[in-house]
């Protein structure tokens, strides 16, 4: 059998190189990209830093414990949102792939109030005001 050829070896390893990883949970693939998810993050990170999303609600023990939590939960789910939301509107858009971690952190940063929005737009529905 002959030898595979150095070029060939080389443009597989660099092939192999740029393709990112998907994510998987007890070996069933999410449909998750880990450098969507990251940047989803921090776009997370960056609203609740810069523009104070998540405001604390008091200094006693239990606010904080209360307000880390809410934190960590806006975080993942805005990154869960970005990582899953980013590829359809790419897809839908025609964005390039190069855009496409832009657009995780500013789908990240601004969840929050689009999560919120959501929530009071079915509670109205729910309440049967317009």
């Amino acid at each position: 059998m002959a030898e595979p050829t150095t070029t060939t070896a080389t443009a597989l390893f660099i092939g192999s190189a740029a393709a990112v990883p998907m994510l998987t949970l007890f070996g069933m693939p999410l449909g998750l990209r880990a450098d969507e998810l990251l940047a989803g993050f921090a776009g997370a990170l960056a609203a609740m830093v810069l523009l104070d999303s998540v405001p604390s609600s008091g200094d006693t023990l239990r606010e904080l414990v209360r307000t880390t939590v809410r934190r960590v939960g806006v975080a993942v789910a805005s990154a869960v949102l970005a990582g899953y939301c980013v590829p359809l509107i790419a897809a839908l858009l025609g964005v390039p792939t190069a855009v496409e971690l832009g657009l995780s952190f500013l789908l990240g940063g601004g969840a929050q109030r689009l999560f919120r929005a959501a929530i009071e737009g079915s509670a109205k529905r729910l309440e049967g005001k317009p």
